[in-house]
């Protein structure tokens, strides 16, 4: 055989392997993937989705820090209100179609098949799952407005990727299973994310409501109770899988859910558990805790209370690891009216 034709008998291969591959795959998407869904906006194919997540991690890693280098950052209290009671309404919209589609009107919590019927409440579940998809992009603000702000810190590269692959991440539930089973995390996760976003307006609207926000460390509770239930719903199928549920989405959601306990888990040991165990002991040797010491000295301060912020932060982030201090964003000092913001939890959510 000549070089000639090893050449063409080498490209006659590679092109068989591709015709193969790219039949595969319109098979995938057009024959095996969820006809109902097929034609809703972003669901032809993963691509644009890509291509939107990729976009957004550009925008906020280069082209929104490069865009803000010689500006002042943005305060955006208003929009900032504005911004979390739209997630707020958006969220309970959520979990109220999640409640209606089945986990409150005869879902098994044991085991439940998806519904590929054209019913009214097959056909609103898969709906309602679309729109949690949707849900994912709209998360991307809370991103925008730290580059807008200058947060810098909480624009860390793991808040990045997580932000980004959740949209990926739910496109292929929505295109091959939008109901059953494993929706069971987009029903506690937007049950959360409704006080999570209720605390972050609060916390935007100034020094004197946040005095009022004392059960911040409640919502990282309320995550890791999330979690847990998502564990255990996601792996008892794999002791008995009786409704035939495509085990391969089990393992997905089990497995996110084993990752984001571990990391809250560790959260609030380092946030509140450890906190709190050096505040008693501030108070056994001078009868005060760090943090009666700081209001007196931010009331003595005439006007630093800001510096006296900035100090406290400082030294209260540097008690995390780094790790956990990526993936968590926590909100250092929700007194603080410039980091009112910041993050206690995974932002996404999270999702």
């Amino acid at each position: 055989m000549s070089v000639t034709q090893a050449a063409a008998s080498y490209r006659t291969v590679v092109e068989e392997y591709i015709r193969q591959f790219y039949d595969g795959w319109r098979d995938l998407m057009d024959n095996k993937s969820d006809p109902r869904t097929r034609d809703y906006p972003l669901m032809s194919s993963p691509f644009p989705t890509i291509a939107i997540s990729l976009a957004y991690a550009y925008f906020v890693k280069v082209l929104g820090p490069k865009l803000m280098e010689n500006r002042k950052p943005f305060e955006l209290r208003k929009v900032l209100i504005v911004y979390n009671a739209a997630q707020v309404i958006f969220s309970a919209w959520l979990f109220y179609e999640s409640c209606i589609g089945g986990w409150l009107n005869g879902y098994s919590l044991r085991c439940e098949p998806v519904d590929y019927s054209y019913s009214p409440r097959a056909i609103r579940t898969a709906y309602g799952c679309w729109w949690y998809y949707f849900s994912k992009f709209t998360e991307f603000f809370d991103t925008f407005f730290f580059v807008m702000r200058k947060r810098y810190d909480q624009v860390s590269t793991l808040h990045v990727i997580h932000h980004g692959i959740m949209p990926v991440s739910v496109w292929w539930g929505v295109k091959f299973t939008p109901g059953g089973h494993s929706t069971f995390f987009g029903f506690l996760n937007t049950f959360v994310h409704i006080f999570m976003y209720a605390y972050y307006m609060l916390a935007a609207m100034g020094p004197k409501v946040q005095r009022y926000l004392w059960w911040k460390k409640y919502l990282t509770v309320m995550q890791m109770i999330q979690f847990v239930l998502v564990m255990v719903h996601s792996f008892q199928l794999f002791f008995k899988n009786d409704c035939n549920y495509p085990i391969g989405f089990a393992y997905f959601i089990g497995a996110h859910a084993v990752m984001f306990y571990f990391l809250f888990s560790n959260f609030y040991k380092r946030a509140y558990v450890q906190r709190d165990g050096k505040d008693k002991s501030a108070v056994k040797a001078n009868g005060h805790t760090n943090a009666e010491m700081k209001q007196v000295k931010d009331g003595n301060s005439n006007g630093n209370g800001n510096a006296h912020s900035n100090d406290f932060q400082n030294r209260f982030q540097n008690t995390f690891s780094k790790f956990t201090t990526e993936m968590c964003n926590p909100a250092l000092n929700s007194n603080s009216t410039s980091t009112a913001r910041q993050r206690v939890l995974i932002n996404a959510g999270n999702k």
